[in-house]
């Protein structure tokens, strides 16, 4: 099945380090992640199609550091589509110092969320929008440890995208629920190095996801 993208039609993908990866580099453009194997599979199965892919992720970016810079970013590039990858890093914000003023807390992320989400439908009405939420490639049980903290409070930021995607009736990529089947039958250094970054079969995963939800 091809995706619902149109001869001609804009997509920009928006994020953290994941998004990210390496685009900023020099000819890097889409990076060597999930957008740049997102644009391979559309070359591939869609040759006759001609869409223009924006990469505009930022390694270590926040919810709210997308907020300050969503009007350049995004909507100065009119986009049919966009999609929205960020979550991880406004977690371990919170996790690792709940008293910093600057930190995400679900509430701020939820909010910022919603902000820059309303922003978009103001200004494109009909630009389309897929949301992809966070992730942890772990299955770390012990109560206390790291990993197992980060587990435990991702459900709540993984629930503000899911409560976003039925607000704004976008399409979503849910890539936790998708490691965590595969982690089952693989070891997660099949995936990513660590529990955040996904390597090249981590990457391709996210792009075959996100072909799939933009085909439906």
């Amino acid at each position: 099945m091809n995706t619902k993208l149109k001869n001609g039609e804009k997509i920009l993908f928006i994020g953290d380090s994941i998004t990210d990866c390496g685009r900023r580099a020099a000819g890097g453009t889409l990076g060597d992640g999930y957008v740049r194997w997102f644009d391979v599979f559309l070359t591939l199965r869609e040759p006759e199609k001609r869409v223009t892919i924006i990469n505009k992720g930022i390694s270590g970016d926040r919810v709210t550091g997308l907020q300050q810079r969503w009007a350049d970013d995004v909507l100065r590039h009119k986009p049919d589509w966009l999609s929205v990858k960020i979550g991880i890093n406004d977690l371990h914000s919170f996790l690792g110092n709940p008293d910093d003023v600057n930190a995400v807390s679900p509430d701020v992320y939820a909010r910022a969320y919603d902000e820059i989400l309303a922003r978009t439908r103001k200004v494109l009405p009909r630009c389309r929008i897929l949301l992809i939420d966070p992730f942890y490639i772990s299955i770390e049980n012990t109560p206390n440890l790291w990993r197992r903290k980060v587990l435990d409070l991702l459900p709540r930021y993984i629930g503000t995208v899911h409560a976003m995607s039925r607000k704004y009736k976008a399409r979503l990529v849910q890539t936790h629920a998708m490691y965590q089947r595969l982690l089952k039958y693989h070891d997660s250094d099949t995936f990513c190095g660590e529990p955040v970054h996904p390597d090249q079969v981590g990457h391709l995963a996210i792009a075959e996801a996100v072909y799939s939800a933009l085909s439906k």
